[in-house]
């Protein structure tokens, strides 16, 4: 309950960033409220006045009266429904860019945890029940305040009697409201989190549609799919079900306090203790009391759903970003390159060290390869470089300067990253190469796709520089997008370069073209190379071969070959399986 408050409370937050219009719609709802409160009290006047006393002379100028009451409430319900949608779309509004905006700030291992289903449920499908919850139940919420507050005043005005026995029975609805509030707001939690887990199984299962057809597991899939949408539905149906149960309780409720209040309201007019027309417009005001109460209940599984996609929308929002650092770190604007590691060891989690007594030295200007066996720390090397995690001890020095006494932001404009597998965007191969440095003119654009290789290709493309890629870049070949990336690299001018096996997945052709793109990617700059192929690093300054995250050996290719040792070996398996020539 302490989460669900705290997630009303910060989209109450978001609410009040637009004070005028809301407190508009709070004017037009007591304006439309104190129409719709004078209504019963002019039919009870009606009767005492003029039906009863078969005086008829003012009645026909109560009944213009009136219906210019109605019409007037019904204009400023209308405007207030028409402000109500704007403030409810733009909170919404502000509150999915705050939410994207954040999501690009949150660290790598935050990524690594989730998968992209779940975190698309959280933007699109929780974001929506907020935004539903906003346009059909806030205006229902503000109106049931304003008509219960000034039901109840009249009530009191009217007859205390009479709205003391009005009262018996909210006791007994706020003790069952509290209980059922409780239990159905877990489900509705829970029906989200199974929406998520959905979302993120069907987003896994498209991604890698080429690998389940590749062997067969449509119908395992399938299955698996089955299972994961039954719990889906059986969520679903307990948060439906016991959110339900509002509705009827609330309905029955309001009839036994109506009814207690038509039996005394009898015995008063019998005792002339009342008016017929008190009592007539006592029980319109009790009609106006509790209905506002059963169209709350009536929506009481979307307003659960809402505050249930608030709770797990603000969960994301108070995860710490990676850049609430402390203002006194340094702001990178240039280096030379010299990069250290000084004893460093790093875990992921809890589990086993991946690294351990990692230390060496790489000089401006030179190739670092690093090699070893799949899982042997290669790639953590280089993540903790640009400070995606954090090392647990000794120091990482970028021109004798501790890392985690730099910027993150600064520190990362520094870096360059070709992976081997190349994220291009939807959009023209000109604005993928453009995402390297996106003030770069449109010459600077076509130089570094020559620098890169990968000018040729792009003019022998329909449209050239203005080709609009697919999702992923899945019109053009694996080599092309990795041509593409380096390109983007060399536009980036960065002074630390990194390549992960960036020609593990092509033929010998394109990893010739990549090669050359490489190699004029690498000058001048101080870079890391981890190599699948050992041939592509034959002239890397310094080769680091890992084993069980520990650097077992170290030296130029020819060193290491005469050492005899693990390279050794790793280059004569390349080298009996033709990989080498």
């Amino acid at each position: 309950m302490n989460t669900t408050l705290s997630s009303l409370r910060k989209l109450g937050r978001y609410l009040l960033r637009q004070p005028f219009r809301l407190f508009s719609v709070i004017i037009l709802t007591i304006i439309a409220a104190g129409f719709a409160l004078v209504g019963p009290y002019l039919i009870g006047m009606a009767l005492d006045q003029y039906i009863i006393p078969r005086a008829y002379e003012g009645l026909f100028q109560l009944c213009i009266m009136m219906l210019m009451i109605y019409g007037l409430g019904s204009v400023v319900t209308w405007l207030q429904a028409i402000i109500l949608a704007d403030v409810s779309q733009r909170t919404v509004w502000s509150l999915r860019g705050d939410l994207f905006s954040h999501l690009q700030k949150l660290p790598i291992p935050f990524f690594a945890s989730k998968s992209h289903g779940e975190l698309m449920s959280r933007t699109t499908n929780d974001i929506d029940n907020v935004s539903n919850t906003l346009n059909q139940s806030l205006i229902q919420m503000i109106s049931s305040v304003t008509m219960v507050i000034g039901s109840l005043t009249m009530m009191l005005i009217l007859n205390v009697w009479l709205t003391l026995v009005a009262m018996v029975t909210i006791p007994l609805i706020t003790i069952i409201t509290k209980k059922i509030a409780k239990f159905t707001q877990r489900q509705f939690k829970g029906q989200q989190q199974k929406l998520g887990e959905l979302n993120g199984f069907i987003e896994e299962t498209v991604s890698g549609q080429r690998v389940v057809t590749l062997f067969h597991q449509e119908a395992r899939i399938a299955e698996e799919f089955n299972t994961t949408n039954t719990k889906l539905k059986e969520a679903g149906i307990k948060a439906q079900i016991y959110s339900g149960m509002m509705g009827p309780f609330m309905n029955l409720f309001s009839h036994c306090s109506y009814l207690l209040i038509a039996a005394v309201g009898g015995f008063l007019a019998i005792h002339e203790m009342a008016t017929v027309g008190v009592i007539v417009s006592f029980l319109a005001y009790a009609k106006q009391f509790s209905g506002p109460l059963n169209e709350v209940a009536n929506q009481y599984n979307m307003i659960q759903s809402g505050v249930a996609g608030a709770e797990r929308v603000f969960e994301i929002m108070e995860i710490p970003s990676e850049y609430d650092e402390d203002q006194s770190l340094s702001n990178v604007t240039s280096i030379r390159g010299k990069v250290e590691f000084n004893d460093v060891h790093f875990q992921y989690g809890t589990g086993n060290a991946a690294l351990r007594h990692i230390t060496f030295t790489a000089n401006p200007g030179e190739t670092i390869a690093l090699v070893g066996p799949t899982g042997a720390g290669k790639t953590t090397i280089i993540n903790l470089i640009g400070r995606f995690y954090e090392i647990n001890e000794g120091q990482i020095l970028i021109d004798g300067v501790d890392i985690r006494n730099m910027e993150k932001n600064s520190l990362r404009s520094q870096l360059g990253i070709v992976l081997q597998d190349a994220h291009l965007f939807s959009g023209s191969i000109r604005d993928n190469i453009r995402y390297g440095r996106l003030d770069a003119s449109d010459e600077e654009v076509v130089a570094a796709a020559v620098q890169g290789n990968a000018h040729t290709f792009i003019m022998q493309l329909p449209q050239g520089y203005d080709t609009e890629l697919s999702a992923e870049g899945g019109n053009i070949s694996h080599g092309q997008r990795q041509l593409i990336t380096i390109a983007r690299a060399i536009l980036s001018d960065p002074a630390l370069l990194i390549l992960d096996e960036a020609t593990s997945s092509v033929d010998t052709l394109a990893e010739i073209h990549i090669q050359e793109a490489m190699n004029t990617l690498l000058q001048g700059r101080t870079s890391f190379v981890i190599a699948h192929r050992l041939s592509t690093i034959r002239n890397a300054d310094k080769i680091l071969v890992i084993e069980d995250g520990q650097i077992v050996e170290q030296g130029s290719h020819e060193q290491l070959l005469d050492h005899k040792g693990l390279y050794y070996e790793l280059h004569g398996n390349q080298f009996q399986e033709g990989v080498l020539s």
